[in-house]
């Protein structure tokens, strides 16, 4: 989707809460139009919108993610390094994509194939369990650190 209509979209959603598009949350917003496919942590969101916000603070960064993860325009991520990160949600499906994670360098990688919906509606069937979502990620050797020592 294009950023333009991307960033309308967004900005209805906001719109629809009762939120407003406001100058900070258009500068995060615009961040994240930048690295559609990035893992960002609060600090590199926060040192690129202060380039051209320099007197916006780390706090608003924090509530701003906050805002945006519960109005789902924006996934908190965990690939279990102690630290947080956040990319945008361009999906309308309820389900996220897949991370590939290598140990060696810290680089994710997407997978957008959703191998586990047959699996989810088996143990729905088989366990009386309604399931909201799911979070897979796979540790391993990228291709790089594979031709590096592995």
């Amino acid at each position: 989707m294009e950023k333009e209509k991307l960033l309308e979209s967004l900005k209805d959603k906001l719109k629809e809460k009762g939120y407003k598009l406001t100058v900070q949350r258009k500068a995060i917003l615009d961040v994240f139009l930048e690295n559609q496919s990035g893992h960002l942590s609060p600090e590199e969101i926060y040192d690129s919108v202060r380039d051209k916000y320099p007197d916006i603070g780390l706090a608003t960064v924090y509530r701003t993610l906050q805002l945006l993860e519960q109005l789902n325009i924006i996934y908190k991520l965990n690939f279990d390094d102690g630290c947080s990160r956040y990319e945008l949600n361009t999906s309308s499906e309820d389900h996220q994509h897949h991370h590939l994670i290598c140990v060696e360098c810290g680089t994710v990688f997407e997978v957008k194939l959703d191998l586990l919906e047959n699996l989810e509606l088996e143990i729905e069937r088989e366990g009386e369990f309604k399931i909201v979502d799911h979070n897979v990620k796979f540790f391993g050797y990228c291709k790089d650190c594979q031709n590096k020592s592995h």
